[in-house]
């Protein structure tokens, strides 16, 4: 059945002011100061689809109704039984959800909240999206040097990194990679806090971390308050030493507000309305206890064997407590207050409110692309283990492999071994080019916050990932496995010969890594693209195999190597390696003399059985080929990217880092 789950489509452009010169900087609206967020009668619409796949039905339910208040400068709470309620508000407010199911109006110093507003704010996903591979110091040095304008010279951005290093006590561990949850939590804000946006939101920022941690990083984010900034964030039952720091607590269930106001208030407020407040109880838990109905308390004194009847009566109660407390708030002097500082900001001429989220990048598109390709390339780097494993194995595989064709080399079946080496190179690159599809996909929620951030375009990610990360992948293994098995099998190969049979292993090699990125660039479960690549590969490389001892494909199925990857390589191997070669010298007459069967003399005489053309176009039409596959599959990839930018970042960042 469909859930609710399903990414929602996110209109989304990118401009560059540098692309307009005629564009006036003011109106990429850049957030200086003290900045105060106000929403204003917030509803938001959701439409879920439910059934099965056949007969799918679209309903529209409301998240949030009626919604207003007013976050300023300090600590803005937003606390909830759900993670969801507290979680949409936070979401809507940091522009982080589908625009189209908003009604309401979101101001910023009492004007329209701009459309690149998610460039202009900090948000901290909860699952971060530190790069584990790289120190502390350099994932801040990534945020900094992509997010922070070109005009700031070297020294200055160092000397911001360092005040943020000091702020969040980050100095010390500054060349330590963020291993642990405490270190990439202070980590992720850092990358947020070296802009000095004004706003910073952050979604759960104390999930997983044990109370030492959590106490730090609401202390960091305290003194980053009293420094002027807007911090919003939700938070799930914080002990008492942490709720006395806040400076406004929202209390949201059900979509509706139960109070809003500064925290201190709240307690009051609830006794006011004739709740009983145990002095040794956490406010905190006090307030979620009345929002839930005080459940613990109805659960005690029901009796076992009337599950259904229980959970039925709670879920009313629930709901009719929910309706009454926000009916409550409504009429109570609290939302009174609230709605008088509201009104004169309302009042104010306001411009019409963008529909689509609009990505502004600081930076070029080539400094993009050099950040980008240094940090693929030092994260490829980061895995030594995993790496000299994968060396090892290689290694290993390619001292079998050519001492097994050495052993079995002789004057009669010399063409026939040589092909076979060449078919199993083939072999090699197109089932170890499989792994190879995990590149973006791997990285799909780091990509989708960092993006939507403003760090980069999508153009200038895609390309630096290729060229920082799939190169040396491929590259690396492609050199020790042909090396090797050549130079033990003793092939007799000349200097050219020997690098244009290289670059065709590098062109076969790339060409069917353009396979996988296409398939699981687009974020799809892990198991059916492999399958479906590896089934190409066998099927493909079935027929190949078929034509090599056969020297034509299946009748009426020759059509299928134009579409086969490992053929247009095999080909372009065996031009390269036998055109020109001589195996029936004079001085092995005798041993060919005992051969019992025919044996070919000539590469070409093996080529023209095979029906490759011997000219030179012969040899790079299969290039041409390649290349041309390569470009439509990477081109789909890239279109693929393009439309995952537009997925709700949010949902995409909550699902766990594998």
């Amino acid at each position: 059945m469909s859930s609710n789950n399903d990414p929602v489509a996110i209109p989304v452009t990118e401009v560059n002011p540098s692309d307009h010169p005629g564009m006036d900087t003011s109106d990429q609206n850049i957030l200086t100061g003290e900045a105060v967020l106000s929403f204003h009668n917030i509803s938001y619409l959701e439409r879920v689809q439910h059934g099965f796949a056949c007969c799918k039905k679209t309903s529209v339910i409301e998240r949030l109704s009626n919604i207003s208040g007013i976050m300023k400068a300090g600590l803005n709470a937003i606390m909830g039984p759900n993670y969801e309620s507290r979680s949409l508000l936070l979401d809507v407010l940091a522009a982080r959800k589908d625009p189209r199911g908003l009604s309401g109006d979101i101001l910023i110093n009492g004007k329209p909240r701009p459309a690149n507003f998610t460039c202009t704010s900090g948000y901290v996903t909860q699952n971060d999206v530190v790069m584990h591979t790289l120190t502390v110091r350099d994932n801040i040095e990534f945020s900094a040097a992509l997010q922070l304008s070109m005009t700031m010279t070297r020294d200055e951005k160092g000397r911001r990194i360092n005040e943020v290093l000091e702020l969040l006590h980050l100095d010390e561990v500054a060349n330590v990679k963020p291993r642990s949850k405490e270190l990439e939590k202070r980590t992720s804000i850092a990358m947020e806090l070296v802009t000095q946006h004004p706003i910073l939101f952050l979604d759960d920022p104390t999930t997983g971390l044990d109370w030492s941690t959590t106490t730090d990083v609401i202390s960091v984010l305290r003194r980053m308050s009293m420094r002027g900034q807007t911090i919003i964030f939700s938070i799930n039952q914080p002990p008492y030493s942490i709720f006395r720091l806040f400076d406004s607590l929202t209390l949201v269930a059900s979509g509706k507000v139960m109070f809003h106001g500064p925290a201190q208030e709240a307690l009051e407020y609830f006794k006011s309305a004739g709740y009983e407040y145990d002095s040794h109880n956490n406010p905190a838990d006090f307030f979620l206890d009345i929002i839930n109905g005080g459940f613990s308390a109805l659960l005690d004194t029901e009796k076992d064997g009337h599950d259904v009847n229980k959970y039925k009566e709670l879920s009313e109660r629930q709901h009719q407590v929910r309706e009454n407390l926000a009916n409550m708030y409504t009429q109570s002097s609290s939302y009174r207050k609230m709605k008088d500082e509201l009104d004169p900001l309302l009042r104010k001429p306001k411009a019409g409110r963008s529909s689509a989220l609009q990505i502004t990048c600081v930076t070029s598109f080539w400094h993009q692309l050099q950040w980008i390709i240094c940090r693929s390339f030092e994260n490829c780097l980061g895995f030594p283990r995993a790496t000299g494993i994968q060396a090892i194995i290689t290694f290993l595989l390619a001292v079998i492999v050519g001492t097994s064709f050495l052993v079995l080399r002789n004057v009669c079946t010399e063409v026939q071994t040589r092909a076979n080496l060449l078919f199993l190179l083939t072999v090699f690159q197109c089932f170890t080019s499989v792994s190879t599809g995990d590149l973006f996909m791997i990285d799909r929620n780091r990509f989708l916050h960092e993006h939507t951030s403003g760090y980069y375009r999508v153009s200038s990610y895609f390309l630096g990932k290729l060229f920082g990360e799939l190169v040396p992948r491929r590259l690396f293994p492609s050199i020790i496995f042909t090396v090797i098995v050549f130079s033990i099998a003793g092939v007799n190969t000349d200097v050219k010969g020997f690098f244009t049979m290289f670059f065709t292993v590098m062109m076969l090699a790339y060409s069917a890594s353009s396979l996988p990125l296409c398939f699981k660039a687009g974020g799809n479960a892990v198991a059916v693209p492999t399958l479906s690549v590896t089934i190409y590969f066998v099927f493909m490389l079935v027929f190949s195999g078929r034509s090599l001892y056969s020297g034509s494909f299946l009748p009426g199925l020759s059509w299928i190597q134009y579409l086969s990857i490992p053929h247009y390589g095999f080909t372009a191997l065996m031009h390269n390696e036998f055109l020109g070669q001589n195996f029936c010298l004079e001085n092995n007459t005798a041993e060919l003399r005992r051969c019992r069967n025919y044996v070919i003399c000539t590469g070409e005489e093996f080529l023209t059985s095979q029906g490759i053309n011997l000219s030179s176009w012969g040899f790079w039409e299969n290039h041409v080929a390649l290349a041309c596959i390569t470009i439509i599959l990477l081109s789909f990839t890239y279109v693929q990217l393009l439309l995952s930018k537009k997925a709700e970042v949010l949902r995409s960042c909550r699902r766990k880092f594998q």
